[in-house]
């Protein structure tokens, strides 16, 4: 009865942070998503101009001195009122933070089961099962290997963050139009995939 309480607990708990990550990248309310994004852009801008050891370290002293001059700021005025309210931040620190064997086993079991998909389908396309497949994933490989050389790892890290936070919200405002070439460019590459599996031997996927 606990293990499905705590199952049942932590599916709700993945439901609302899922929720929750919805409303901002669609912008659901501009405040507190303009804020998420700015610290993101913020960090990831700090990274490039510093090492992530600094910018760890600036991020922790800049979080010391804001909960320490708070915690003296409210010492100070329980003394000067002669109040006993008690530590400002009592609620944060009993709070429970702690995860239960059976969410930590849960966790482990998703992570494994990730790695395994993850390392069958690359041994799939390393050994060629499907010779379209390998060569799909030949030709991603080549197309990083110039956007590599364009940008670095922290340069693709902030498109990314940039594009979480757009691209949802100008397919919504476009969504026919966007549909419509999608499905025009899906349309010509089944067409070229077909042509390809046709004339190269050994090429037809074993469904068929």
């Amino acid at each position: 009865m606990q293990a499905t309480a705590d199952s049942t607990k932590m599916d709700c708990v993945w439901s609302n942070w899922k929720s929750q990550a919805i409303d901002l990248l669609y912008w659901r309310d501009i405040k507190q998503t303009g804020i998420v994004f700015g610290s993101f852009l913020l960090l990831l801008f700090s990274l490039t101009q510093f090492s992530v050891v600094s910018v760890v370290a600036y991020l922790a002293l800049a979080a010391l001195s804001a909960t320490i001059s708070f915690r003296i700021y409210k010492s100070v005025l329980q003394a000067v009122q002669k109040t006993d309210e008690g530590h400002p931040f009592k609620a944060y620190l009993e709070l429970e933070i702690t995860l239960s064997q059976e969410q930590i086993q849960k966790y482990t079991d998703c992570l494994q089961l990730y790695v395994n998909g993850t390392l069958k389908e690359l041994r799939r396309l390393f050994l060629v099962q499907d010779l379209v497949d390998s060569l799909k994933f030949a030709v991603l490989m080549w197309l990083l290997t110039y956007v590599g050389a364009l940008f670095n790892g922290l340069t693709l890290l902030l498109m990314a963050v940039v594009s979480m936070f757009t691209l949802p919200v100008v397919y919504i405002k476009h969504q026919a139009q966007i549909d419509q070439y999608l499905g025009l460019v899906r349309t010509h590459i089944n067409t070229v995939v077909a042509k390809i599996q046709a004339k190269i031997p050994g090429a037809k996927r074993h469904t068929e």
